[in-house]
C-alpha cells in the first residue's frame, strides 16, 4: 500500500499525473525486520511474497463457540482466513422458525466488537433482540472455552 502511494505522491505540477510511470518512479525505502533497508517497488505488489506460515487473524473461541451455538444450522461456507462463517436455514431445538446467520470475526481479540453476526429467517430479517440474544450465547460460550483452555 506504501508502494501505491509512493507511486502517486506527485502533485500536478511536478509532471506525476499524465505520464507513464516506470519501474524506477514508486520505489521507496523501508525497513526489513531485522533493521535493513530495502528498495520496494510497485510490482511486489503483483508477486507471490505471502508467508503460508501466516496465522489465522480471528479468535478462535468466538469462531468455536459459534459453531457450537449455531450447532442446528448446516455449515454452507467457512472461511478461517478471513473470519467468515455462512449457515444455512435450520430450525433450533423447541423452536418453531427456521434462521440462517452469517457470522463475521473480525478481529484476533476476546471481544464483543470482534463478532458481527447476521442473522434471517425466511421472511427477512431477525428480531433485533434475538440476534443480540445468539450474539450474547456466542460471547458466553467464547468465554467459557477461553476459561477452559486457561484451566489447562
Amino acid at each position: 500500500m506504501a508502494s501505491m502511494v509512493a507511486g502517486c505522491s506527485g502533485g500536478i505540477g511536478s509532471g506525476g499525473f499524465g505520464r507513464a510511470l516506470d519501474r524506477s518512479d514508486a520505489s521507496e525505502i523501508d525497513l526489513n525486520p531485522d533493521g535493513r533497508t530495502r528498495s520496494s517497488t510497485i510490482w511486489d505488489l503483483f508477486g507471490n511474497n505471502d508467508d503460508p506460515n501466516v496465522t489465522v487473524k480471528v479468535n478462535k473461541y468466538i469462531w468455536n463457540a459459534s459453531l457450537d451455538v449455531l450447532n442446528f444450522m448446516p455449515v454452507q461456507a467457512a472461511d478461517p482466513f478471513t473470519g467468515v462463517l455462512v449457515m444455512g436455514f435450520g430450525t433450533p431445538p423447541g423452536g418453531g422458525r427456521a434462521y440462517r446467520a452469517t457470522v463475521y470475526v473480525q478481529d484476533p481479540a476476546l471481544d464483543a466488537r470482534s463478532l458481527v453476526l447476521s442473522l434471517q429467517t425466511r421472511s427477512g430479517p431477525a428480531d433485533p433482540d434475538t440476534v443480540r440474544a445468539v450474539e450474547d450465547a456466542i460471547l458466553t460460550r467464547a468465554r467459557q472455552l477461553r476459561l477452559r483452555d486457561d484451566a489447562l
